[in-house]
């Protein structure tokens, strides 16, 4: 049963390819990207094991750490978690909960993302082959370490479906539950912080860590090497433990998803309250802005975007601290308003099959891309502006605030007019309305990260111009360069803008049958 899972795995994902020539071109590209990062981890591993012992132990041991962290906290707030296997489908169909959960671990191994983490994982044990018994141990715990980053970030995925079965924290909680999750790396180096000396804080930070359930599997063959056998039984048995404990949440909450459907809620309506609808303005895009909004007001798939905003000052303020860049906070603003200019490259994803009443209705694809850049920016402009003006006031930076304001204007800008050129592109599966936010629908994940890459890709290339000036400007310290950068901030984010409302809109205008006929195939996957 098992063996038939991971072979529907594999069919719905060719299916999926089939149907897009970018996906199919995302899913090769991906490919090779991991073969690249597979070669490199492999040579420098083998390398890492001519090192002192406790270089190779820091190394390992960091490099994992962050391997089990990144597979639990970045799907879940960048791309979501691949779920090939939905569990919501394959409820009617005679599996047992086991089954279910071997089948769904096994497909999440033979992944892109799992083939290349599994690998590499085990190509830890050549850091260790001066030492027979902590090479082997290594190939044993870099398993359970894998099975931990696979079985982990579907653990979260699912406790995420089943707290959504109330409205409220579909709305809001679903989004805010996981913000101590991604801060989740500054708070363990703060709390190393208080045993780590200045000379060995990276060793004393990766002994902290290799007692801790993320570091735990990699610390193991490193107490083997030095001959510390009652360290390493311990934490192999804190291994055993976490692997035990996310298997036991994981079985409870998809048991509880899979009975519990989503619940849906219904609101009265006085008559003659237009919402939204009634700010706007009387005109097609206006229409489409006070919609949009309130996708971006009530949809949690919308709403998990906004997550970056308080994260991002306290990224940047922890790191501040650490580098001794103090005014490293100040670009909080810069930062937040590229990404969530960007937050909506693929918008016509989320509208599903809705997207024929802009067909049926005539709505041309200026004004579509307008009215959705309108409901953005209602929201981003003021959060990009407060995150630059609070952190100013607070470091006294003043003299800087021109330099940034100009980038942030010209992130929003160009963000909003490459996001107009690619949502008329772009076009991928994504979780239904009601459905999980933090997860992959079935034939994206790795798919949909690379999609996403690209599209940063392209609007950090056209950000250049401004990002060098406004760096010289910080390099020279000159109250000119920072003028300057806020009128080329301005004027080059215009250009993009206008640009991307033109070639987006008439795009739109000549996609929009080919882009329904998509949305029709991925809600019926």
């Amino acid at each position: 049963m098992v063996a038939t899972l991971v072979r529907l795995r594999f069919l719905v994902l060719r299916n999926t390819l089939k149907r897009s020539v970018w996906q199919l071109i995302a899913v090769i590209v991906g490919g090779l990207y991991g073969l690249g990062i597979l070669f490199g981890a492999v040579v420098g591993l083998f390398a890492l094991g001519f090192a002192d012992q406790e270089i190779v132990a820091t190394v390992v041991v960091l490099a994992g750490s962050a391997v089990i962290l990144g597979w639990i906290v970045v799907p879940l707030v960048a791309f979501g978690v691949e779920q090939t296997l939905e569990p919501a489908r394959l409820v009617v169909f005679p599996l047992s909960l086991r089954q279910l959960l071997v089948g769904i671990t096994v497909a999440g191994v033979l992944g892109i993302p799992g083939i290349v983490t599994t690998i590499a994982a085990l190509a830890t044990g050549l850091a260790w082959l001066r030492s027979p018994l902590a090479a082997v141990a290594a190939v044993v715990t870099a398993l359970l370490g894998v099975l931990i980053c696979v079985i982990g970030s579907r653990t979260v995925a699912a406790l995420s479906t089943s707290l959504q079965s109330n409205r409220r924290f579909r709305e809001l909680g679903g989004v805010l539950v996981f913000i101590p999750l991604i801060l989740l790396g500054p708070i363990i180096a703060w709390l190393a912080q208080g045993v780590a000396g200045s000379a060995d804080a990276l060793p004393s930070f990766a002994r902290a860590l290799g007692w801790s359930p993320l570091g735990a599997p990699w610390a193991v063959p490193a107490d083997l090497a030095i001959g510390d056998y009652g360290p390493a039984a311990a934490k192999l048995g804190i291994t055993l433990a976490t692997l035990v404990i996310l298997v036991v949440i994981w079985r409870r909450a998809l048991a509880v998803a899979l009975v519990t459907p989503p619940a849906s809620a219904a609101r009265r309506v006085a008559r003659g309250k237009t919402g939204l609808f009634g700010v706007f303005p009387a005109n097609p895009a206006g229409a489409v802005a006070a919609r949009c909004l309130t996708y971006w007001r009530r949809d949690p798939r919308y709403a998990r975007q906004i997550i970056i905003v308080p994260v991002v000052p306290v990224l940047l303020w922890f790191y501040s601290n650490n580098t001794g860049f103090a005014e490293l906070v100040n670009f909080s603003g810069a930062v937040i308003a590229f990404f969530l200019s960007l937050a909506v490259y693929a918008d016509l994803s989320y509208d599903g099959t809705a997207f024929a009443t802009h067909l049926a209705d005539g709505v041309r694809g200026r004004d579509d891309r307008l009215g959705r850049v309108a409901a953005l920016a209602v929201i981003a402009l003021p959060l990009s502006l407060l995150a630059v003006v609070v952190p100013v006031a607070i470091t006294g930076s003043w003299s800087w605030l021109p330099m940034l304001v100009g980038l942030v204007a010209a992130c929003l800008l160009t963000g909003f007019g490459v996001s107009s050129v690619s949502s008329a592109l772009v076009v991928m599966p994504v979780p239904q309305a009601g459905d999980n936010p933090f997860k992959s629908a079935p034939g994206a994940g790795f798919t949909t990260a690379l999609l996403g890459f690209a599209v940063w890709g392209v609007a950090l290339a056209l950000l250049v111009p401004a990002v060098v000036l406004g760096v010289l400007s910080l390099v020279f310290d000159s109250a000119l360069l920072g003028w300057i950068t806020l009128a080329v901030g301005f004027v080059l984010g215009a250009v993009v803008f206008v640009l991307g409302i033109r070639i987006g809109g008439r795009l739109l205008d000549q996609r929009g049958p080919a882009i329904l006929s998509q949305l029709k195939a991925f809600k019926g996957a």
